[in-house]
């Protein structure tokens, strides 16, 4: 298939194609196409490395761990995967950390189920802005030597000054640009609902209804929205998602944190009809090398 097939023609072809597939999905709002799937929602389990950033970080000096730790531990709580957060890599990156972090996973029975990288795609032309791309494009090259199918990427932020329309548009070349040159290598790009243009539910969809990639999905952040109601807007970007993140709690802007609701999130995933990873990422107190194990039982628990 041509990687110039776009978004629109690949999922509908798909869904053309797709055997045993069950009467459609109810749709969200937008008037675009979701992720053909089999109606058979299928869960598998990680846990982000940014959830060890305090233990990670090189920021005070040596950090406690290292990535192998990490990775050790995900295999000690029984995941089938690990993502690997792209701060915690040494720099530079080299082939052979690659190929070391490939092998010890692949030793300890884990996926790599994807990586991260910072990016701005809102930001000017000109140097800064060739720059953010060749980052992004390098960062597929290790997903893609890692063996990690999907990177998460942000849209950014509209810059001081900036016309709106001007950033949003730059935001859609950029990650068309990234999808293009991701999908040569067979790798996904995730656009996380992080702030920015993605920052409310209609900002979200109106990215993804604009960039046309077969390459292009949703990293579907579950503390991320600070609505009135995240479970609805969460429920209108699911059937998008590429890759699923759990978060604890939420809040709404201006408002008192709380226990998110995990089977209530669950369900809102399975009825997309998502099979992939259900990805923990731990942001609250106390040592995350005690706490997720817990967590990762309960999610297993709720994600059935």
């Amino acid at each position: 298939m041509s990687i110039a097939l776009n978004r629109r023609q690949l999922f509908a072809g798909l869904a053309a194609t797709a055997a045993g597939v069950a009467a459609a999905r109810p749709r969200s709002a937008a008037a675009i196409e979701s992720i053909a799937r089999n109606n058979q929602h299928k869960f598998k389990f990680s846990l982000a490395a940014y959830s060890y950033r305090n233990l990670l970080s090189s920021k005070s000096g040596t950090p406690e761990l290292t990535l192998d730790d990490f990775i050790k531990d995900c295999a000690k709580m029984q995941l089938e995967g690990t993502e690997l957060t792209s701060y915690y890599f040494p720099d530079p990156v080299t082939d052979e950390y690659l190929r070391h972090l490939k092998h010890l996973t692949f030793t300890l029975g884990l996926d790599i189920s994807g990586t991260s990288t910072r990016n701005d795609f809102c930001t000017p032309r000109g140097e800064k802005r060739d720059k953010e791309l060749a980052y992004c494009k390098r960062w597929v090259d290790y997903a893609e030597t890692m063996g990690a199918p999907v990177i998460r990427v942000f849209s950014g932020n509209p810059q001081k000054g900036q016309d709106p329309a001007e950033g949003f548009k730059l935001a859609v070349e950029g990650l068309e640009e990234c999808c293009e040159y991701a999908g040569k290598h067979g790798v996904f790009l995730a656009l996380e609902n992080h702030g920015g243009l993605t920052a409310t539910v209609d900002g979200m969809l109106k990215l993804i209804e604009a960039v046309q990639s077969p390459w292009f999905g949703v990293n579907l952040d579950t503390g991320n929205f600070h609505s009135e109601t995240p479970y609805d807007d969460l429920g209108r970007i699911a059937p998008y998602a590429v890759n699923v993140q759990i978060k604890l709690s939420m809040k709404p802007t201006g408002g008192e944190k709380y226990e998110a609701d995990m089977r209530r999130l669950a369900k809102i995933v399975a009825d997309s009809g998502y099979r992939g990873y259900i990805v923990l990422e731990y942001e609250e107190a106390g040592d995350p090398r005690q706490e997720c194990p817990k967590w990762i039982d309960k999610l297993r628990e709720a994600f059935v």
